[in-house]
């Protein structure tokens, strides 16, 4: 994969506010031990760059219609993934409809989808938000369909509450093993996972200060990284500082050679910048 064909497409997204995106830092480089898990994705033409909740703030989130636009730029969606009170598992990150489906009805706009049924929650319009058409919440099955047959339909499953071996036994069901990217902050969770499927990727996103950040690492280290193959940190403006972002760079660079050397992509998430520039210069860091 070229890096001119990476910054076509990265120009072709930032024409509108996508602000949510994953660049991924050692896209280009190709010459560390990361380099195997590149090959992953530009074998089936992928640039791994993930779409939060499925199209940045482009787009109505955790929709099957944004899903589509995501795989058609031939990056990567993030599905968050949650049950609803008949035990589906459906595409959502919130708790409640309140913020992605206002026009619900009042009884509704508080309630929890762990506490409604499937029936009940196809009635949402969840694509209105954000200025879409109408849209409906997908159940993983549905996007599962799409995806199969598709290898180059790749997905990210951040994880919310779903049982691990029924999750695992829709992915072997549709043979997305490779397909598959699980998703979470918890070490615990993304050991698990792997027990159930070894050949699947996986991604650990890691949070809050700098100081935070280390916190997490020293406890990363002490199980050598064990089934991560991607490492993202949350990049974000320090608060009435101009130009000033945390984690530093000085510490994203060390970040990215010790990832790296451990055969793990690492990935930085710009956490609300729409500054392309920022982009730029992060890509700067070791692209």
């Amino acid at each position: 994969m070229t890096a001119s064909r990476t910054d076509s497409v990265f120009l072709k997204m930032m024409k509108k506010p996508v602000i949510y995106l994953t660049i991924l830092i050692s896209l280009t480089t190709g010459c560390n031990r990361s380099a195997k898990y590149l090959k992953v994705y530009s074998d089936v033409n992928v640039i791994p760059i993930q779409a939060h909740r499925g199209g940045g703030l482009n787009m109505p989130e955790n929709t099957l219609e944004t899903f589509t636009h995501t795989w058609n730029l031939s990056i990567i969606p993030e599905a968050d993934i949650r049950t609803t009170a008949d035990d589906v598992i459906i595409c959502m990150h919130d708790k409640t409809p309140a913020r992605v489906a206002p026009n619900a009805p009042d009884s509704l706009l508080h309630t929890d989808f762990a506490e409604m049924p499937l029936s009940v929650v196809k009635t949402l319009d969840v694509g209105s938000f954000r200025g879409g058409i109408k849209e409906t919440v997908p159940t993983l099955k549905e996007v599962f369909q799409a995806m199969k047959g598709h290898p180059e339909r790749l997905i990210y499953l951040d994880y919310k509450n779903i049982d691990l071996d029924r999750l695992a036994n829709l992915v072997k069901k549709y043979g997305l093993q490779k397909q598959v990217i699980f998703t979470s902050k918890h070490h615990s969770l993304i050991k698990e996972w792997k027990k159930r499927i070894p050949e699947s990727l996986t991604l650990i996103w890691i949070g809050g200060n700098t100081e935070n950040i280390e916190k997490t690492f020293k406890a990363l280290r002490k199980d050598n990284f064990e089934g991560i193959t991607t490492l993202q940190i949350h990049y974000k403006k320090l608060k009435d500082e101009e130009g000033v972002y945390t984690p530093d760079q000085d510490y994203l660079k060390e970040r990215l050679k010790e990832v790296s050397s451990k055969g793990i992509l690492f990935q930085i998430l710009p956490w609300k910048i729409s500054n392309k520039e920022v982009y730029f210069d992060l890509m700067k860091l070791g692209i």
